[in-house]
């Protein structure tokens, strides 16, 4: 498939990539000339600079035929205008991202069923998740580039407090999960063993929070086979 993408953002460069990988044609469109000449040494597609709300840039992304076009800028009401300016062009699919959960009945209204919903998805994926007790990393992309996982927390963290764990910077507790129910956790929140700790990380330290509890699971195995 031909699919446009409008918004060198880090989800729509990303989206961009993964499309790339799996054989399809890609046309990135953004306003920013130099983000679209530093993407353009590595990601192997066309490069548009232009509007991508208007339909002359619209037009010239399309060429002779698209199947797609996903409106991925940082601004809801840039990516409304576009789908509806892409629908006229001729795109046989608009799929615009909306953060703003406002918004989504508008766009509803507005014949824009295809959506990119960011927040909600990771809402409901969130829970699926407590509910089910998993031990799947959730792989969820944002505009900043944000995946959530869940740990279990071993005899060495137990009794810790979730403010004292020696967390990096860009990376949020966002909740803890045990047999008996699910809630949100605080800086003076109380980790027992067996919890499940829910976790948001930005992309680039994930394998540095992965250590963290590998560490400590590793540890709780030694001091048990001490003890054995």
């Amino acid at each position: 498939m031909k699919i446009v993408i409008v918004g060198a953002s880090r989800f729509g460069v990303s989206t961009a990539e993964q499309l790339v990988e799996t054989g399809h044609q890609v046309v990135l469109v953004d306003t920013n000339r130099e983000r679209l000449d530093e993407m353009a040494e590595n990601l192997d597609c066309g490069m548009l600079h232009g509007d991508g709300s208007l339909p002359t840039v619209q037009r010239e992304a399309f060429g002779d035929h698209a199947d797609a076009l996903i409106l991925l800028t940082n601004t809801d009401d840039v990516n409304i205008m576009a789908a509806l300016v892409g629908r006229s062009v001729g795109f046989e699919r608009v799929i615009p991202q909306i953060v703003r959960s406002e918004l989504v009945a508008v766009c509803e209204e507005l014949g824009l069923d295809d959506l990119v919903t960011p927040h909600q998805t990771l809402a409901r994926s969130l829970l699926r998740m407590l509910e089910d007790h998993s031990d799947a990393a959730l792989e969820l992309r944002f505009r900043n580039g944000l995946t959530v996982r869940s740990y279990t927390i071993g005899e060495k963290l137990a009794g810790t407090k979730i403010g004292a764990l020696d967390l990096p910077d860009r990376c949020r507790v966002m909740g803890i999960a045990t047999e008996e129910d699910e809630r949100l956790g605080d800086d003076e929140t109380v980790l027992e063993e067996g919890n499940r700790l829910i976790v948001t990380v930005e992309d680039d330290i994930v394998d540095d929070v992965d250590e963290i509890f590998e560490s400590q699971d590793s540890g709780d195995r030694s001091e048990k086979d001490d003890r054995s």
